[in-house]
């Protein structure tokens, strides 16, 4: 399992999203109220490198009022803190190998165990493979935590084409971080920044060669995680090629469906 803080950081990278801003978007979807009854539990969202999870999960976040929980968070989290899982994820990376599943595993469980997840969480590259989706399913299953609701897994889909425009022809400012897109959003003189003047960048890992390869580690790392999920009944897929506040609301509605798919199933077996 390839799993450490600068691989994490990596994809949290690749998160292209859409061209409007997440804070405005943000303050025009409501935030569901204390007082609401839904319950969104566990989400698995899934997506490829530039397909804009990182902003829906961030609305998911704001919308619901729960946590995103992320390996390379806890990983540096665990680490900066010097737990004793930490430690020894540390220990394991500065010998040049990878943390194992059963370390990750103990610091997703510690994690669920705090209090802002009773209502949920959104699972940000986790499970990452069929074994940590076993495990993360059982442990949920034996312990009851709360909000006691099975997880679920949406994925953003998106055009292999679309994406490719969307990594590829990235461009940032590196003084003010503005981000453009050769493609979709260029700047007003080619190559410089409208705020500043300065001379854009294209990241190293931007290019398509990179691409290609991370397209292919993906689908083969999410691919037994989709089966398994989809084989409980318990994914479904949104497109993700609309606006922002479109993608939302496909999750929003896919997630309504697969909350009550499985509280009928609960219902029909006892």
């Amino acid at each position: 399992m390839t799993a450490s803080p600068q691989r994490a950081a990596e994809f949290a990278g690749d998160e292209v999203g859409r061209h409007e801003t997440l804070n405005s978007i943000s303050a025009n979807h409501s935030t569901a109220p204390a007082e609401s009854s839904f319950l969104p539990g566990p989400v698995l969202l899934l997506g490829a490198p530039g397909v804009g999870k990182g902003t829906q999960a961030q609305l998911l976040v704001t919308k619901y009022g729960i946590p995103q929980i992320s390996t390379g968070d806890l990983l540096r989290g665990n680490i900066a803190r010097g737990t004793q899982l930490g430690m020894q994820a540390q220990q394991i990376m500065s010998t040049g190998k990878l943390v194992d599943d059963s370390l990750v595993n103990q610091m997703v469980l510690a994690r669920l165990h705090e209090k802002d997840t009773r209502r949920g969480y959104i699972l940000d590259g986790y499970p990452r493979t069929l074994d940590q989706a076993r495990f993360l399913d059982a442990t949920l299953a034996d312990l009851a935590l709360a909000p006691n609701l099975p997880v679920v897994a949406i994925s953003i889909l998106v055009d292999f084409d679309q994406l490719l425009q969307r990594i590829t022809g990235r461009r940032i400012c590196p003084v003010c971080k503005s981000i453009y897109n050769v493609h979709s959003n260029p700047p007003a003189i080619a190559g410089r920044c409208n705020v500043d003047g300065t001379h854009l960048i294209q990241r190293p890992d931007d290019t398509e060669a990179v691409f290609i390869q991370r397209m292919k580690t993906f689908a083969e790392q999410t691919a037994p995680v989709v089966s398994h999920y989809r084989a409980l009944g318990r994914f479904q897929e949104v497109d993700g090629d609309q606006s922002v506040e479109s993608v939302i609301a496909a999750i929003e509605a896919s997630l309504l469906r697969l909350r009550q798919a499985a509280h009928q199933q609960l219902t029909t077996s006892n």
